[in-house]
């Protein structure tokens, strides 16, 4: 398996640019599940998971033709003719739940495994299998997943409130709600910005959907989904995760080709905390800055991005003064602390959700395995700014999200390579 070596202390400097939003990507190819005319994709990421991705439709039938080069993807669903998707491939993928509603509201029927992948932010099944059964579906559990039939042949729109705010169950809905005969409506939906994006595409498509991006989204049934073009949204995870790394090196670097409006509370939150940022329409450029502690708690869209905790829990080893890191959405997502602990880093875990984090500390190069994707780029991060060299394994769960990482960080100055044992 392939690890990744850094050797730490170089100084950053010149530009990165922010690729295709993976969560946005993804949700764009089970959407084409919906028509049997070609969708066009520009930005695409490809990394771990979308690939995984493009693997399920192709499995089921579709013709998908990839042009890294170009950043492309073109999707043919017409020629799909199976309804159950490969286990082994959904295993792999936790999103892979996102392909069950748009076959079964263009097919009348799906079966799957329960999906896998991250061991982060598994939701229980129950949230998706109740919303199906409310537009009509029977459902039969299978030893390892489920099967879902329309009992009268094609879904029917009901009104859906989610019992906690939740993207996937969010956009999963929706795309099923799309071939519904009458009006679906969706309360306390999540707000994140992969949403609006999924249904202007929708939208482009033939759906008629309306309140996208709020708490209510209503949503008209159509006969017919049509084939169209959509350029993937800047990936505001990745570009949260650049500028941390600008403020960790104390490197003045330009993250470009991102929307900073995506990044919701985490841009005030770092100027709160004394980070000198420019902030313009499609770039952010990070200068060296004297920074202080700043306690946080995650929420949903607006609020501080859970995906971008770690990194930030990172910073905050950096700077003077005690903080608190309040993960609020998945229990279980600090537990990566304790290796930053064994480079040096100072945190007491108070429980599953909350840790105090004392600083500044000098951190010092381990031996890491990378737990989940996002503590994975953290890892990368602190191996940056350690003393010595840092060799971190299982990088299979970084490169779920960040494509051909270690090149791009190389022409930025950072001392990483990739090894395969």
């Amino acid at each position: 398996m392939d690890k990744f070596v850094i050797n730490g202390g170089a100084k950053l400097s010149g530009s990165i640019a922010v690729l295709g939003a993976k969560n946005s990507a993804l949700k764009i190819l089970a959407a084409t599940v919906l028509s049997d005319q070609k969708c066009i994709i520009n930005n695409f990421p490809f990394i771990e998971d979308t690939n995984i991705a493009i693997e399920i439709l192709r499995d089921l039938g579709a013709s998908v033709d990839v042009d890294k080069e170009r950043k492309m993807v073109i999707v043919n669903p017409a020629t799909i003719n199976k309804t159950v998707l490969d286990p082994v491939l959904v295993r792999k993928l936790r999103s892979s739940i996102l392909f069950a509603g748009p076959i079964l509201a263009r097919f009348g029927q799906v079966q799957m495994n329960h999906p896998g992948g991250c061991v982060i932010g598994k939701r229980p099944i129950d949230l998706f299998i109740n919303g199906f059964e409310k537009f009509g579906a029977g459902v039969d559990f299978t030893e390892d997943g489920f099967k879902l039939i329309a009992k009268s042949g094609k879904l029917k729109a009901s009104n859906i409130f989610f019992p906690q705010i939740t993207v996937t169950g969010t956009e999963t809905m929706m795309m099923t709600a799309v071939l519904a005969e009458g009006k679906t409506i969706l309360n306390n939906c999540a707000m994140e910005p992969e949403i609006p994006a999924l249904a202007e595409y929708l939208n482009k498509c033939g759906a008629k959907i309306k309140g996208a991006g709020t708490h209510t989204i209503e949503i008209e049934g159509v006969d017919k989904i049509y084939g169209s073009y959509f350029d993937v949204i800047p990936d505001r995870i990745e570009a949260g995760t650049f500028v941390m790394m600008g403020l960790l090196t104390g490197s003045e670097i330009k993250i470009e080709n991102c929307n900073p409006e995506h990044l919701g509370a985490v841009l005030p939150i770092l100027e709160k905390a004394g980070a000198k940022l420019e902030i313009g329409e499609n770039y952010i450029i990070t200068k060296p800055s004297q920074m202080k502690a700043v306690s946080v708690v995650t929420h949903e869209y607006p609020g501080f991005a859970t995906d971008l905790q770690s990194p930030y829990t990172l910073l905050m080893t950096q700077v003077q003064d005690q903080s608190i890191v309040h993960e609020s959405i998945f229990e279980g997502r600090l537990f990566f602390t304790d290796q930053l602990n064994s480079m040096g880093a100072n945190i007491i875990m108070c429980d599953p959700h909350r840790v105090v984090v004392n600083g500044p500390t000098k951190l010092y190069g381990k031996k890491l395995t990378s737990p989940d994707l996002r503590a994975g780029i953290t890892m990368v991060l602190a191996g940056m700014i350690a003393e010595g060299t840092t060799t971190i394994e299982n990088i299979y769960q970084i490169d779920r999200g960040y494509e051909n990482i270690e090149a791009r960080l190389q022409k930025l100055g950072a001392d990483i390579k990739r090894v395969t044992s």
